[in-house]
C-alpha cells in the first residue's frame, strides 16, 4: 500500500530542505576576500592636503575619500627616501633588515637594487588567487630577476628609475618607460598614464580579486637631467590642472606650478576611484593612498615650494617632515567614514595588513616588522604604544608613544621632543628628562644589534 503525504507537509519538507541546502552552501562558499588598491604619492608634503589644513590646494578627491574612509594623523613611511621607501613598503621590513638603505642612483636602477631573496606583497597575493598589476614608479631595481613582472606581478607599466620627465619620460639621458620587460613609446602625461593603465584593469572581465599597486612618480620635483635640450627645468602639469586656479598654464611660478601638479595628480587619483564605482567594485575594494616620504626642502634651488607644516623639514631627514606623511584609508562596510585616527602606524604595516585581508597566513620564517593595521582603525583592539624605529644616514630616530628620540649625526647626543606638545619640534627636553632618552638610547642600541643579526 502506498502512503503519500499531504500536499501542505510535502511542501513544508521541501522548503525546510531547500533552506538546509542553501545553508550547506553558504557554509561552504569562501568569503569574498577585497580587492586592493595601493596608491603611493611622490614626496608629496604633510600639509599639501586640504584635508590635512592646506587653505589653498585644491584637492577634492583626496579630500572626498578622507570623508569617506580613516585619514591618519600619524603615519610614518619607513624611510625618508624614494628607494628605501617602496622597498620596505613591498618587502614589509625595515631597511637594515633588507639591506637597502640608500637612494639607487641612475645606474644602480638597472641593477638588482631589491636582493632577490626578499619576498614581496604580490609574491604573497598571488597564490591567493590574486590578479596583480604595478603601473608607474618601481624605484628598486631593474636588472634581469628583479624587475616587477619577475617578482610577482602579472603586468608592469612604468618605470624603473627615481623620477622621469612628465612628458618625455626621460631619466639621467634614458628613455625610461616599460610595458613588461619592454621599452614602450607612449605619448601622454605621465601621471594620465599610469591613472589610464589602472582604470584599464580595473575594468577587465574577471572573477578573481585584484592587487593593483599604483605609485605615481607625481608630484617629484623637476631635474634639469630629465630635460631634453632646450627644455625648462619646471613642474610640468596639463592646462586644465592650471585652470582650475585661475593661473596661465605658462606661468613661471614654481609656487603655482607646483599645485597643478598636485591638483593633476588628485584628477587622476579621482578617475581610478570613479572606475572602481562604474564596476561596481566600491564596497568590496580597499584604498589606501600614502605619500612615500616627506616633501623635500630644497632651499635655494627654488624648488621649496611643497608644505610639510606643522611638521619640520623634509624628505632625507628623520625630522617629522621627512618620516610623518599624509595616508587614508577606506574600506567601505569595515572602516567609519569620516574618522581621523592618531594610531601610530606605519608603512611596515600595509604588507601584513593585505595579507591578512586576502585570508592568507604570514610566513613563520621570515621577520615582518609591521602588524595589521585593522584592529587600530576599527577599535577592535586596545594597542600598546609602539616603538618605531629610523635610520637613514647620519640620522637616527626611536617613537614611542608621544616621545621622540632623534639625533642627526653619531657624534652627536640624541634630543628628546615630546610630539603632543612640540610637533614641530621645537624643545629639546634631553635635559630634563635623561632617564626616558636613557630608555628610548638602550631600546635604539637594542633594535640595531637585533636588524644586524637576521
Amino acid at each position: 500500500m502506498s502512503y503519500r503525504l499531504p500536499c501542505f507537509w510535502m511542501m513544508l519538507c521541501n522548503l525546510v530542505f531547500l533552506h538546509f541546502c542553501m545553508s550547506a552552501t553558504a557554509a561552504e562558499k569562501p568569503a569574498r576576500r577585497p580587492n586592493i588598491l595601493l596608491i603611493t604619492a611622490d614626496n608629496l608634503g604633510y600639509g599639501d592636503l586640504g584635508c590635512y589644513g592646506n587653505p589653498v590646494m585644491k584637492t577634492p578627491v583626496l579630500d572626498q575619500l578622507a570623508s569617506e574612509g580613516v585619514r591618519l594623523t600619524d603615519f610614518y613611511t619607513a624611510s625618508p627616501t624614494c628607494t628605501v621607501s617602496r622597498a620596505t613598503l613591498l618587502t614589509g621590513r625595515y631597511p637594515q633588515r633588507i639591506r637597502l638603505n640608500h637612494q639607487l642612483s641612475a645606474d644602480e636602477n638597472y641593477g638588482d637594487g631589491l636582493r632577490k631573496s626578499e619576498k614581496l606583497i604580490p609574491q604573497y597575493l598571488k597564490p591567493l588567487g590574486y590578479r596583480t598589476a604595478c603601473f608607474g614608479k618601481w624605484n628598486v631595481g631593474f636588472s634581469p630577476g628583479s624587475r616587477p613582472t619577475e617578482r610577482g606581478f602579472d603586468e608592469f607599466f612604468g618605470f624603473a628609475a627615481g623620477n622621469i620627465d612628465y612628458y618625455h619620460h626621460y631619466y639621467a639621458g634614458r628613455h625610461d618607460l616599460w610595458r613588461g620587460l619592454k621599452e614602450v613609446f607612449v605619448e601622454g602625461y605621465s601621471t594620465d598614464l599610469f591613472a589610464d593603465a589602472a582604470c584599464q584593469y580595473i575594468a577587465a572581465d574577471s572573477e578573481q580579486p585584484f592587487f593593483i599597486y599604483l605609485p605615481f612618480n607625481a608630484p617629484h620635483f623637476p631635474s634639469p637631467r630629465n630635460k631634453q635640450p632646450g627644455q625648462g627645468n619646471e613642474w610640468q602639469a596639463p592646462d586644465r590642472a592650471f585652470e582650475q586656479y585661475g593661473y596661465d598654464p605658462q606661468t613661471q611660478n614654481p609656487q603655482e606650478r607646483y599645485r597643478a601638479v598636485v591638483t593633476a595628480l588628485d584628477s587622476a587619483i579621482g578617475r581610478v576611484l570613479k572606475q572602481l564605482d562604474t564596476s561596481g567594485l566600491r564596497d568590496n575594494t580597499i584604498v589606501i593612498w600614502y605619500s612615500d616620504n616627506g616633501a623635500f626642502m630644497l632651499k635655494d634651488r627654488g624648488l621649496e615650494v611643497a608644505s610639510n607644516k606643522p611638521l619640520r623639514d623634509g624628505g632625507v631627514t628623520l625630522w617629522e617632515g621627512g618620516i610623518r606623511v599624509p595616508a587614508i584609508i577606506r574600506y567601505p562596510g569595515h572602516l567609519k567614514a569620516g574618522t581621523v585616527s592618531q594610531s601610530q602606524l606605519i608603512s611596515l604595516d600595509i604588507l601584513p595588513t593585505l595579507v591578512t585581508l586576502a585570508g592568507g597566513e604570514l610566513p613563520a620564517g621570515r621577520v615582518l616588522d609591521g602588524q595589521d593595521m585593522l584592529p587600530a582603525l576599527t577599535g577592535e583592539a586596545e594597542t600598546e604604544p609602539r616603538t618605531l624605529y629610523f635610520q637613514y644616514r647620519n640620522y637616527s630616530a626611536v617613537r614611542r608613544g608621544k616621545y621622540k628620540l632623534v639625533r642627526v649625526k653619531p657624534n652627536q647626543p640624541f634630543m628628546l621632543f615630546d610630539l603632543e606638545q612640540d610637533l614641530s619640534e621645537n624643545t629639546n627636553l634631553a635635559e630634563q628628562n635623561p632617564k626616558k632618552v636613557a630608555e628610548l638610547q638602550q631600546a635604539y642600541t637594542d633594535w640595531e644589534r637585533e636588524v644586524a643579526e637576521k
